[in-house]
């Protein structure tokens, strides 16, 4: 494929999905080692109702709209669950599940009767999203890179998901120290004054971000992946964290890298004539990377050993 093909047609969607999963596995290290990897099922679930609210109430796509509907959604799920685990006196996984398939359902219901047709949202895009369609229009070719004017053509979910990243970056690097302490021994970071519950809540905001982000290339469903392979599979390779974040993030680039040239080229060196889902071949890969790092990683076997902080 000539340049005149590519960076019109595939380098943004390229640029997107890498920086998606880089997005996600960054806040997805921590969760694994809180064993709260599910939380980024629950974030997934959580952030289409929010999504689908704001857009109803704004009418357009927008960054701010997404993210705030996301938040109010969040805070709605934290108070059902407490809600429901105190008048049902049943454990909080009973009531987080109750929560947030429900909310879920809704907000599948709520894409089906309003009037999406003018933006890319419906169902199947919530679910599977959009990546294949991202792509540069103004762009002819490598020099494009440097031209201003169709730099300003960019699709505006590359900028969404770089200013995201960013964001989730600092706030890591920010906080880097007491996200070290709370998740390997929370009373201990209590002890030194570490508002270990207020730093854990953030956590989940920022995992948040990520996945509102997320939600134009990979759906509300597929980037589970995101957050937990990459984390997972890292973990299996080293018993450091700085470690495990280099092995993520490298992990994270390879699954989206690789995912994205199967899902378009794949099917046709087996004979097949349509390409597929780029986003499901991007899952499919980091399960795989995972499925190789349970095996042959060198930390396998002590998966459940502690790492060395």
């Amino acid at each position: 494929m000539s340049g005149s093909e590519f960076v019109p047609l595939s380098l943004t969607p390229l640029l997107i999905g890498i920086l998606t999963a880089v997005a996600c596995a960054l806040p997805g290290n921590f969760l694994v080692l809180r064993r709260q990897a599910l939380i980024g099922d629950a974030i997934s679930h959580v952030v289409l109702p929010g999504i689908v609210v704001a857009f109803l109430l704004t009418g357009i796509i927008a960054a701010w709209p997404m993210m705030l509907g996301a938040a109010g959604a969040a805070v709605v799920a934290v108070v059902l669950i407490e809600a429901i685990r105190r008048l049902g006196r049943i454990e909080p996984g009973a009531a987080m599940g109750v929560v947030f398939t429900s909310m879920f359902a809704g907000g599948v219901l709520l894409l089906e009767q309003s009037d999406t047709s003018s933006v890319h949202l419906d169902v199947e895009h919530a679910l599977y999203g959009n990546l294949e369609s991202l792509i540069w229009l103004d762009a002819t070719g490598w020099s494009s890179l440097f031209d201003p004017v169709a730099l300003a053509g960019l699709p505006v979910e590359l900028i969404r998901i770089l200013i995201a990243l960013a964001g989730v970056g600092g706030f890591i690097w920010l906080f880097w120290r007491p996200l070290k302490l709370s998740t390997f021994d929370e009373g201990f970071a209590r002890t030194v004054g570490i508002r270990a519950d207020l730093l854990g809540f953030a956590l989940v905001i920022v995992a948040a971000v990520a996945a509102v982000a997320a939600f134009d290339a990979v759906g509300s469903i597929i980037v589970i992946a995101m957050f937990i392979c990459p984390p997972a599979a890292a973990r299996m390779m080293t018993n450091t964290l700085e470690g495990q974040i280099g092995w993520s993030v490298a992990f994270a680039v390879l699954s989206a890298s690789l995912g994205y040239v199967l899902a378009g080229y794949g099917p046709l060196w087996l004979g097949a004539a349509d390409a597929v889902s780029a986003a499901g071949m991007i899952a499919t890969v980091s399960g795989m990377i995972l499925a190789l790092a349970a095996r042959f990683g060198p930390c396998r076997a002590r998966t459940g050993a502690p790492l060395n902080s």
